[in-house]
């Protein structure tokens, strides 16, 4: 993997949904733009441009070195304080990437500027509106939500017809972009995801005899957004049956969460949840550790990186009887039924009788296989073919 020219490429990648305040997508985004800046350090293959929101966002994702020396790592930081999935971000990001002379942009979600021509890469991590659509999965009035709607089909419509490549996290993504799109399955490329460096630093400072010899709590864990998609529904329905558990809700706050705080007061299991926001990963992990098991109860998904973060953690996974779930962790969860309370108990019930050891051991073995190297790896190959093709 190497440039052929000696000018080195002009790589952009729009990192405005970057960071701990976007979940999954800001993960991705975060740990993409971090490993392909040490890969071009031993490389030498572009000259990267980073679209940031505002200075702490680019702060909180490169970190200070990389920030305070981008000359020395080839890098253009470019503030560009516009809203994703906004009239403002159709309207003049495509002058902004224009001015920046880029070769190729990636855009690691779909919400591509339309008037904007030059190369594209574009990440599709799932297609969620496609599949489950109507007043029942969001908080906007009507007319607001049926414009956006009809807008959000337009621009992946669009965005797929026009990237030279679609990177997705995992075969079962795949399928669902080539059941709506057909015409562009030559052109995906499946990147799998990985765990970020406290996950990857754990995995080789801890033993599973070591972390099975700690004491447990009856607490369970739910990192993620709220989005009714994700269905904490069934494990606070579930929860009534568990009047020694607590659920620990992880994850900064979302339009959805007064609508979830209605759900547990009318079920009443207040007393047994607890929503305690972001959570550092060094802190994550020691709650992983301390918890019976992380739970996965989602209707669709669009990968799972936090189920494999708990493994890495040594910490077992309830997980939904969905495609893109045993795609992703295998063997390595405990499935459940995502519409079924009484399938989540009888799960749940497998993992307090399981010998813990063996889980632990099985679940850090098999973390190891999700490295964030390998997704930007990948991803640079893709950009060489694109420009190189030029």
């Amino acid at each position: 993997m190497t440039s052929t020219n000696k000018t080195r490429y002009r790589l952009g990648i729009d990192c405005r949904l970057a960071g701990s305040d976007n979940a999954g997508i800001g993960r991705y985004c975060e740990n993409l733009v971090r490993e392909t800046i040490k890969i071009n350090q031993e490389k030498h293959l572009f000259h990267l441009v980073l679209f940031f929101r505002n200075l702490n966002q680019a702060k909180e994702v490169l970190g200070v070195d990389y920030y305070q020396n981008p000359a020395k790592y080839h890098l253009t930081i470019e503030l560009v304080d516009i809203r994703h999935y906004s009239l403002k971000e159709q309207l003049c990001l495509p002058k902004i990437y224009r001015r920046a002379q880029l070769d190729l942009l990636h855009v690691p979600h779909f919400n591509i500027p339309v008037f904007y021509r030059g190369n594209l890469v574009i990440t599709i991590h799932d297609l969620l509106w496609h599949q489950q659509k109507g007043m029942q999965v969001t908080t906007l009035k009507p007319l607001v939500y049926y414009a956006k709607y009809l807008a959000y089909l337009m621009v992946v419509r669009l965005a797929v017809k026009r990237a030279k490549f679609i990177l997705v996290p995992a075969h079962t993504i795949k399928d669902t972009v080539c059941h709506y799109y057909p015409q562009v399955q030559d052109k995906i490329i499946v990147t799998k995801e990985g765990i970020a460096e406290p996950y990857q630093n754990n995995l080789n400072l801890v033993s599973a005899k070591k972390l099975a010899k700690k004491r447990i709590k009856k607490q369970l864990v739910y990192t993620g957004s709220l989005y009714p998609h994700k269905n904490i529904v069934l494990v606070l329905k579930a929860l009534k049956k568990l009047p020694k558990y607590q659920l620990l809700v992880v994850g900064s706050r979302d339009v959805f969460q007064t609508q979830v705080r209605k759900l547990v007061a009318r079920y009443k299991v207040k007393r047994q949840v607890r929503f305690l926001g972001y959570v550092p990963d060094q802190k994550l992990i020691k709650l992983y550790q301390e918890s019976l098991a992380v739970v996965q109860p989602s209707l669709s998904e669009g990968f799972g990186l936090t189920g494999i973060e708990a493994m890495a953690s040594g910490t077992a996974v309830l997980a939904s009887d969905i495609p893109i779930f045993h795609e992703i962790y295998q063997d390595h969860a405990f499935y459940f039924d995502p519409k079924d309370p009484t399938s989540f108990l009888s799960a749940l019930e497998k993992v307090e009788f399981a010998e813990r050891e063996s889980i632990i051991a099985n679940n850090l073995t098999f973390a190891k296989n999700y490295r964030w190297q390998d997704l930007a790896e990948l991803s640079c190959r893709v950009y060489l073919t694109v420009l190189q093709s030029n």
